[in-house]
């Protein structure tokens, strides 16, 4: 390449930061990381209707999250600010003066009434609907007169009528469209702000975009698009348009809006939800890179370096990839099972804290490594360890000290036994293991038999973390305290 590559993420922030829109920008900053490039965010904010302050937060920090750092743009700044529509409107104001002088745009003065009447006549005679360039041919000095006389008006492309364009993606063929399936589209409306086709063509230009990787719902834009570069003279971006992203069924866009599976699990689509539920920013940008690229066909797990160095638009693929939930949990876990015990620690006691547990670092140190085999997200972990950090453990159902196939009777004796072992020997997994195994054997029970009673008596649950170490972080006073607690019940 013979430019710097500059690349743009652009959303327009109407609504929660989607993993679509997430997948784009983190392919374009894997793209300008590898070509040693500027990663530019800018903020197309021209919906004003539509406009969510919120959506601008939640955008910021699931770039953040996702570790997407910018170099220019919104919070950050740069040489080719700003960086925000709304605050560039006199640049677009005179590049439509400019392009209307040129005879390549021209005023319109059709009232929205006349626009649907004309629509409601094209859909009754089975038309192509579109607009029908009423005002097209006006002649200059008329346009003229009525801006003056404050007649509201739009601006619109004065589009070629036949003929066709034809263009190369660098993820498709190329691709050729007839200028008469096109309609003179609005650049500037009514209000003085531009529409989004208008504004980005000058913000990439002024910008010095090299390369627009988007979504390919923009695909029919391109164009529109060409034709306002060749009304200013501008050489294009080099364009990439990246495949959808299709829900689990692989029938249909992935949703926007979020769903429960069938067992009450929320099926996340928003940035910040993957997080709010405990998923590792590694993992997740390491499944998002594989919706629609790979790196051969066998490698999966890679970090953001590892990401960087390989990452290419030759191997994206122009076919949609479906989401996966189960796999990015598969991944979330594995990325999970890799973490030190102090750093699991440290970010499960966020989710531990959200869940009412006041948990003690020190203790989530030791306990890290007996969970973490079984947790696919963060927010697993609360019922994990919730009896680690309790006075009393809640009420539960008796029944759950017996085992099978065994009498009430042998679960007293067992509990009974197992007291007085942890009163006497020494308080470490080695000792607790042999000592109670042996006591096991002597009764002539099956592991189960004696193991189920004491998990139930001091975790307050059948399932929990192993029980020779859950004894040991527990200790004596709190493990005898609780199997007292349990003969009485059984009792």
């Amino acid at each position: 390449m013979t430019t710097p590559v500059r690349v743009r993420y652009a959303p327009s922030p109407t609504g929660d930061f989607h993993v679509g829109g997430a997948r784009t920008a983190l392919f374009n900053y894997l793209f300008a990381r590898h070509h040693g490039g500027q990663f530019i965010l800018r903020i197309e904010d021209t919906d004003q209707k539509r406009f969510n302050p919120d959506a601008l937060k939640w955008l910021l920090n699931g770039l953040r999250y996702l570790g997407l750092n910018w170099d220019e743009g919104s919070e950050v700044g740069g040489d080719y600010g700003p960086y925000t529509q709304t605050e560039r409107l006199d640049i677009y104001q005179k590049y439509c003066q400019q392009i209307i002088a040129a005879g390549q745009a021209y005023y319109c003065f059709c009232t929205s009434e006349r626009l649907e009447a004309v629509h409601a006549e094209q859909v009754k005679k089975k038309l192509l609907p579109g607009y029908d360039r009423y005002c097209r041919d006006l002649a200059p000095s008329e346009a003229a007169r009525r801006v003056a006389e404050g007649e509201s008006y739009t601006v619109r492309a004065k589009l070629p009528i036949e003929g066709d364009i034809t263009f190369k993606d660098m993820i498709r063929a190329e691709i050729t469209i007839h200028y008469n399936m096109l309609q003179d589209a609005v650049l500037m409306k009514s209000d003085g702000i531009p529409t989004y086709h208008f504004a980005n063509v000058i913000d990439d230009h002024l910008m010095e975009i090299s390369h627009i990787l988007r979504g390919d719902e923009w695909l029919n834009s391109v164009p529109l698009h060409l034709f306002l570069y060749q009304a200013f003279g501008w050489q294009p971006p080099i364009m990439a348009h990246l495949p959808l992203i299709l829900n689990p069924t692989g029938k249909g866009k992935m949703s926007k809006r979020e769903d429960r599976a069938p067992d009450g699990r929320v099926l996340p689509v928003f940035v910040r939800s993957f997080e709010e539920l405990g998923y590792l920013r590694e993992a997740m940008v390491n499944y998002l890179a594989l919706l629609g690229w790979s790196y051969d066909d066998k490698t999966e797990m890679m970090t953001l370096a590892e990401l960087i160095d390989r990452f290419s638009l030759e191997r994206v693929k122009s076919s949609p990839a479906a989401w996966n939930y189960e796999k990015l949990d598969y991944f979330n876990g594995d990325y999970i099972r890799r973490l030190p015990a102090e750093e699991l620690a440290d970010k499960l006691l966020p989710f531990l804290a959200k869940a009412g547990i006041q948990a003690d670092r020190a203790k989530m140190v030791q306990i890290a490594p007996l969970i973490r085999e079984r947790l696919k997200t963060l927010n697993d972990a609360p019922p994990w360890v919730d009896f680690f950090f309790m006075e009393e453990l809640p009420p539960y159902d008796g029944a759950q000290l017996i085992p099978k196939k065994t009498e009430p009777t042998v679960v007293l004796q067992v509990l009974t036994q197992a007291r007085q072992i942890l009163e006497s020997v020494d308080f470490t997994h080695q000792a607790l293991e042999t000592a109670l195994n042996a006591e096991a054997t002597a009764l002539g029970l099956k592991p189960n038999q004696m193991f189920q009673p004491i998990r139930v008596a001091v975790c307050g649950k059948m399932v929990a973390p192993p029980l020779f170490e859950t004894l040991v972080i527990l200790g004596r006073e709190v493990s005898l305290k609780r199997i007292g607690q349990a003969i009485a019940k059984l009792t």
